[in-house]
């Protein structure tokens, strides 16, 4: 009985991690389409999973019968955890307007919708005379307009707040053919993650507005402050590559010196991640390698380059742009039968930009104003001395 009750703790065990890495890796499961299963198995286990992600992390988990929902908010100011294309390219400022006036439109739309009628809803959402004083412009008189809002209707795919019936997005950008959607109110309704909904906000400033509903309510008491200390670190162990003790105040760090194991055990236990602690920081590895969205290295041509220019900036410690830039268009010629026409066309610039915001997103280089500075972890991509191994010495 000894064999099969510890037989059955390892099962659960296994599935209580098994759901919180898919919370993780997808904050908005679907209770149909490809994200099913996992949302089966966060529904069985909504409890448990609730009251962790409260007493660690302080982030809410909603589960209808529609979709599972971890609202989770990313610590600090990140600008590398935006909304990308499928092109792995950054949502432009247009482009997450046209997806918060997409919601919008949903929001009040009926069961099925079309691109076309979505992109003529959000036109009409544009004449707000705030939206013309900010400058933000947006027609379908171009293939660069539609290729936008198709963008859009890709990430609200992905969440599953539509489906798709009948059609094609890519006839669209190329000829404005239409394409039919279902929408999923449900998940519309969640997609919208704040602290606080806008409509209880009372400030007139934007940025007062921005603040209302972003940020949390600051500690009181004693208690309170530990417990806020204990609920940031482990949101950052969860989300940040490293965590490094440069970047957290003194009291924050005198907190995770004291209960560092107590926080990493807890977070091995709920997501099988493994603590590697060093002298600047503590990263928490992931052996499954299934919950990063950037991966280093990582094939193709983009993948290759960000890896040839890690080991190149492990080695300088610091390069400026314009040696970084030269370097791109070096590798570029070197490579010129690997890599294939397509990314070889690409201005240096943007390419160089690119590799360094990946990067950036790993914690492995820091952006000066001309520069870019390595970073500790970066050195796992030095290259040491070649060694001869075994025969005569």
């Amino acid at each position: 009985m000894s064999t099969l009750a510890s037989a059955l703790e390892d099962a659960a065990l296994a599935d209580r991690r098994r759901a919180m890495r898919a919370l993780l890796r997808r904050p908005v499961l679907a209770a149909r389409g490809a994200t099913e299963s996992e949302y089966r198995l966060v529904r069985r286990l909504e409890t448990e999973l609730r009251e962790w992600l409260d007493v660690n992390t302080g982030w809410r988990l909603t589960v209808d019968t529609a979709v599972a929902r971890l609202h989770k908010r990313v610590p600090g100011d990140d600008d590398t955890r935006g909304v990308v294309d499928r092109q792995r390219r950054p949502f432009t400022r247009r482009r997450y307007v046209l997806l918060a006036l997409s919601l919008a439109v949903l929001e009040r739309a009926g069961g099925q919708v079309t691109l076309g009628r979505l992109a003529e809803d959000v036109i009409g959402e544009l004449d707000d005379p705030r939206l013309h004083a900010a400058g933000v412009e947006f027609s379908l008189t171009g293939r660069d307009e539609r290729a936008d809002i198709v963008a859009v209707v890709r990430h609200l795919l992905e969440l599953g707040a539509l489906r798709r019936v009948e059609g094609d997005e890519e006839r669209f950008v190329a000829a404005g053919a239409d394409v039919l959607y279902d929408v999923e109110h449900a998940i519309v309704a969640v997609a919208l993650q704040t602290a606080r909904a806008p409509s209880t906000i009372e400030a007139k400033d934007f940025a007062e507005r921005l603040a209302g509903i972003t940020e949390d309510a600051q500690a009181e008491t004693d208690d309170a402050r530990n417990r806020a200390r204990r609920r940031a670190l482990t949101r950052r162990l969860l989300d940040d590559p490293v965590l490094y003790y440069d970047t957290l105040d003194d009291e924050e760090r005198a907190y995770l010196t004291g209960q560092r194991r107590f926080i990493t055990d807890r977070i091995t236990d709920a997501t099988g991640l493994v603590p590697e602690v060093r002298a600047e920081g503590i990263a928490m590895l992931d052996p499954d390698d299934s919950l990063t969205d950037v991966r280093m290295p990582e094939g193709g041509a983009p993948g290759h380059l960000a890896l040839l220019l890690a080991t190149r900036l492990a080695a300088e410690r610091r390069m400026a742009w314009d040696d970084i830039v030269a370097y791109v268009d070096e590798l570029c010629r070197v490579h010129a039968g690997l890599w294939g026409a397509t990314i070889r066309a690409r201005p240096r610039d943007e390419l160089a930009v690119e590799a360094i915001d990946r990067l950036r997103a790993l914690a492995l280089v820091r952006v000066e104003t001309d520069a870019v500075s390595s970073r500790p972890a970066l050195t796992r991509f030095r290259l040491g001395e070649p060694r001869i191994v075994g025969g005569d010495r």
